[in-house]
Order: C-alpha cells, then structure tokens, then sequence
C-alpha cells in the first residue's frame, strides 16, 4: 500500500480513484470493490468495524486506497503501512453539504424517498442491510465517527462543521510531510508533486457527479424492487373484483 486517501465521501474520491491508477499506483481499492462483490468484502469490514481488521486480506494486491470504508481506517492504515503517503481530498463546505444532502446523507436520513428506497432493499437484498448496517456504524452512529451525532447534520451548518473536525483531525494525525491536502479542482500537479510521478497531459476526470450517484443507488433499490414484483404469483382480476389494467 502506497497511497492512502482520508478523504470524506462526497469529496470526489472516485476522481481521486481514477487518477491513483493513473499515475500507476493501481489497483486502487475503493467503495466500487465493495458494491462489486458484497458477499465477499462485507465480512472483512464487519470485523475491521469490531476492532479486528485483516489488511491484507482487505486489499489484497492494491497500491492504493481512497473513499469510505477504508478512509474511515486511516490511521490504522497509516501505521499498518509507515512508507505509505497520505491524501486528504478537501471541498468547499457549501458544495460539499448540498452534494452530500442529495446522496449519502439521503440514505441515512428518515423522511428522505432515498431512504425508504434504501430501507425497502434492505428487506430484500440482506447484503445491502449488512452494507448499509456497517456503513451506519463507521459513519454516523459511532460517537466518535466523522459525522456524528447525526442530529447535528440536519443543519448545513452543522454537516460542514463535522467535515472541518474530520479534516482537521486528519491534519492532526498525519505528519505534514507525509499528508497531501488536495482539492481536485486543483488539478494534477500538486497530487504528481507529493507522489513524485510525471503529470499526464490528458485533462484531470471528473467523475460520480450526485445525478450519477443517485442513478445508482436510487436506481439499484427500484431495480431490486421491480424484481421482487414481478416475481410475485399474478391474479386473474383485480382489487374486489376489478379488471386488471391492460
């Protein structure tokens, strides 16, 4: 493990995915490799949440690793790999809150549609409840978790504060000559400088904007829903007797 990123969601880490293996330290282990293969990776993450992490099980032949879960680790991280280097993605607080109230935050919050949504796959898919169980703990539910208490996020205010402590205890923890705080839209030289690797001449990506996440996760839970409808035994009329449509 080469580079470990400590960024918070929402701070574009799946950008921040594409340009570690671009620069050639991939595989880089991300959320992706969670989704991708739930059956496999929730186990690993299960313990690591009880204290007992496996990683080199987790990561496997990765160089590096950036977004949630493992970021939630990175100070474990950091002395498990001491030649590692360590990138903190930084976001303007505003932008940073509207993106993370229309997606992550959505997911967790009770009176948003994602929520329920998300809820109702849980009830169908038991991975995505163990997902979803897991990602609560290390989130919001842990008093010592970035964005806890969960109550004082309803707020914009009260989000973009619990990301400044998240970034401020990061600036903390980690040796300012071995950290890197980066915006994205900074571009590829300050990231190329603290890896000490060429900047490519094609433009930085830009990707996983909130209309991408929501096609995901919005889009994965009535995906699972339809499936468990259209699996259901089918009537010959409808309601009380009525004609079925169609």
């Amino acid at each position: 493990m080469k580079v470990i990123g400590a960024g918070l969601p929402r701070t574009a880490t799946t950008t921040q995915m594409i340009v570690f293996e671009k620069l050639g330290f991939g595989p880089c282990y991300h959320m992706r490799d969670v989704l991708g293969n739930m059956a496999q990776e929730l186990p690993k993450w299960e313990a690591a949440a009880k204290g007992l992490p496996d990683w080199p099980a987790i990561f496997g032949a990765a160089q590096s690793t950036c977004d949630w879960p493992s970021a939630r680790f990175y100070k474990q991280l950091a002395d498990y790999y001491p030649e590692s280097k360590v990138i903190l993605t930084v976001r303007d607080g505003e932008r940073w809150a509207r993106s993370m109230r229309q997606t992550v935050w959505a997911v967790y919050a009770p009176g948003e549609m994602t929520y329920y949504l998300s809820q109702a796959q849980g009830l169908l898919d038991p991975d995505w409840a163990r997902y979803i169980k897991i990602m609560t703990s290390i989130l919001w539910a842990d008093v010592t978790g970035p964005l806890a208490p969960f109550e004082a996020t309803f707020s914009d205010e009260g989000l973009i504060a619990a990301m400044e402590r998240w970034n401020d205890e990061v600036k903390r923890t980690i040796a300012p000559e071995r950290l890197l705080v980066w915006d994205p839209y900074e571009g590829w030289e300050p990231v190329c400088d603290f890896l000490e690797v060429p900047v490519p001449e094609e433009p930085m990506p830009q990707t996983n904007d909130t209309s991408a996440f929501r096609e995901g996760v919005v889009g994965g839970a009535i995906a699972k829903i339809n499936e468990w409808w259209e699996a259901r035994e089918r009537p010959r009329e409808g309601l009380h007797g009525a004609a079925l449509p169609g």
